[in-house]
């Protein structure tokens, strides 16, 4: 029954490594081809921003984890490690989650427009809306806001401005 855990575990990191890819992709594309805009079903125009389509593909793909690891607790088929092994990743995603809301909007209250953040392991990546480059003062409040809410150290944190 190890193997089956071992299968189900890689099975999950694959999915988280393909949620970090997504949002990174996302981000790439958008950065290249710059703003889009659809017609809306009321033939108006809809502008989707990085913003709203990243906070959008991040909802989604973690709904299919949450999915994934409630399939594994509702099993018969799973064993008691499997179970709680799915429990304790649910609970350490929901802190995740609401350590990155947190984090945005503490950082949208310090005057920027709008921000998103990826959490890993090794780095947290803070993404804001910004007219231009942002200037020392500006990465010394965003810095100053993870390294107070967070483990992670001032080298940890990659900041990009997008306009």
């Amino acid at each position: 029954m190890k193997n089956g855990n071992k299968k189900k575990i890689i099975v999950l990191c694959s999915m988280l490594v393909l949620l970090v890819a997504t949002g990174f992709l996302n981000f790439y594309l958008n950065g290249k081809l710059g703003d889009n805009s659809d017609m809306g079903g009321d033939g108006g125009i809809v502008t989707t921003t990085y913003f709203g389509t990243f906070r959008s593909d991040r909802e989604a793909q973690r709904q299919e984890i949450f999915t994934y690891l409630d399939s594994i607790v509702a099993s018969e088929a799973s064993s008691e490690e499997a179970k709680a092994a799915a429990e304790s990743q649910k609970l350490e995603l929901c802190e995740k989650i609401e350590q990155e809301l947190t984090l945005e909007n503490l950082i949208k209250a310090s005057g920027f427009e709008d921000a998103v953040i990826t959490m890993s392991t090794g780095n947290l990546n803070v993404v804001v809306k910004a007219d231009n480059e942002l200037d020392n003062s500006q990465v010394a409040q965003i810095l100053s806001i993870i390294t107070r809410e967070t483990t992670y150290t001032p080298s940890q944190v990659v900041i990009v401005p997008y306009n």
